[in-house]
């Protein structure tokens, strides 16, 4: 088998510079047919399933292992003209390959008996995570009870629905979120993770969960998210093995765990809701952790990775491709300056005329080209300054933002994925918006190696 933590660490420059793998697949008894909900413009698909089409060669990408997904789910709030994700989808893996509609209605469907979803092995989503994100103050971040957090709602009640009689309830399940999940509300440290936990647990999903930084895995963006894989499984766990050497661990490797504690979750999700967290200043949950029968086993790990470190600078297209919008104008410098400048100066609250010293730090200007890059957010495109949009100094001296290409390989998508009739501005939110698409494909690899022994 290919040695995990050596594997190429991206996929993106095109078929005559990949190198396929043969992973023993022959004690995986068949397909693994998954469902991918808020599949945006499909990273869980590109990076499980794959991509050889010979009319896209550039598009080639390699496959985890046995995975197919058979059916999808994405929809953005708001009229058709938000809709730029699913018709993306579609553009990459057929007209039928996803419904885009709200899943919510979909669901009422389901369970009415009007449409028909098709049994899966294997449930995988990236549920919006907006109320949880890091862009906004850690007072604002209203969890699992705000507007997007009750999203994960409809991931547990699709699952529940696969649990009744006549059903097949899929094994496997792997979830992708903002590390904050772990740790939010501010008012109840760790309630929403206790919650999700405990959903998983109710229905005999036993879970391994990890914190991963791209970068330090070799690839070219610094992104921290966290994963969550469930497996549906009569057998008892060893936590503390599982932990050092279970399915995340064999694809992102760790040094060996020095110290780890327990915990007990409350079993009914509503009891976490009342209960969890409460008093605590700091959540129990770190940045690894496996749970079975609602017993946790959590640890902070570093990580033990000697392959490939790919960088911003490995992502630029030719300058020859950068359209001139793209580069900062001399009247705007300044005001890039001073948003990515540091700060300490007196500011008025203007509804309460309260005043006060605010202050932040510098931020790197232009972006470093020989190590990975910030992580890419939502607001990436457009001419206007901006503290968080990425600016880099070309080889001529002149500065200038990322094009969507970029952007696309900084999620280790080929460069022009996103290239199906959207604006620029729509190319870099689905970016913002998307996974590194690596991530699932190492996890995927690493729980077909599991099946196999």
């Amino acid at each position: 088998m290919w040695d995990l933590p050596n594997v190429p660490a991206i996929f993106y420059n095109g078929r005559k510079q990949v190198r396929r793998h043969s992973s023993d697949w022959r004690n995986v008894s068949s397909e693994i047919k998954i469902a991918e909900l808020f599949a945006g413009v499909g990273g869980f698909r590109l990076g499980l399933d794959g991509y050889d089409d010979p009319e896209h060669p550039d598009f080639y990408m390699p496959s985890a292992g046995p995975f197919k997904t058979v059916w999808a789910n994405q929809w953005e709030p708001g009229s058709d003209r938000r809709q730029f994700a699913a018709r993306c989808y579609k553009a990459h893996f057929g007209e039928n390959s996803v419904v885009n509609e709200d899943i919510h209605a979909v669901l009422d469907e389901y369970e009415a008996g009007t449409i028909d979803i098709p049994d899966v092995d294997m449930v995988v989503g990236g549920f919006p995570c907006q109320d949880y994100s890091v862009a906004r103050t850690l007072s604002q971040a209203s969890g699992i009870e705000g507007k997007k957090g009750v999203l994960w709602w409809d991931i547990y009640r699709f699952l529940r629905l696969k649990h009744l009689p006549g059903r097949k309830a899929p094994r496997y399940c792997l979830f992708e979120n903002v590390d904050r999940l772990l740790k939010s509300p501010a008012s109840q440290r760790g309630r929403d993770f206790a919650i999700i936990l405990s959903c998983l647990a109710s229905l005999g999903y036993a879970v391994e969960w990890r914190v991963i930084n791209s970068a330090e895995y070799g690839f070219p963006q610094r992104r921290k998210r966290v994963y969550i894989f469930a497996e549906k499984t009569p057998e008892s766990w060893n936590l503390e093995g599982r932990l050092a050497n279970g399915v995340m661990a064999k694809a992102f490797p760790i040094l060996p765990v020095e110290s780890s504690f327990e915990l007990q979750l409350f079993e009914n999700p509503a009891d976490n809701s009342d209960k969890f967290g409460v008093g605590m200043k700091t959540s129990p949950f770190r940045a690894a952790g496996v749970m079975q029968g609602c017993r946790v086993v959590t640890a902070d790990v570093l990580e033990d990775f000697h392959g490939d470190r790919k960088t911003l600078g490995d992502v630029l297209v030719s300058e020859s491709e950068v359209p001139e919008e793209y580069y900062v104008r001399e009247e705007k410098l300044g005001d890039w300056k001073y948003l990515k400048g540091a700060k300490r100066e007196p500011r008025k609250n203007k509804k309460t005329g309260y005043e006060y010293m605010y202050t932040e730090g510098a931020m790197s200007f232009p972006d470093a080209l020989d190590k990975p890059s910030r992580t890419i957010l939502t607001g990436e495109g457009g001419t206007t300054p901006s503290r968080f949009k990425h600016v880099i100094e070309t080889p001529d001296g002149r500065l200038r933002r990322l094009v969507p290409d970029e952007l696309d390989q900084l999620q280790c998508f080929p460069a022009g994925w996103t290239n199906t009739g959207m604006t620029d501005g729509q190319r870099a939110f689905c970016m913002g918006n998307a996974l590194v698409t690596g991530i699932p494909h190492r996890i995927g690899r690493a729980l077909v190696d599991f099946a196999s022994e």
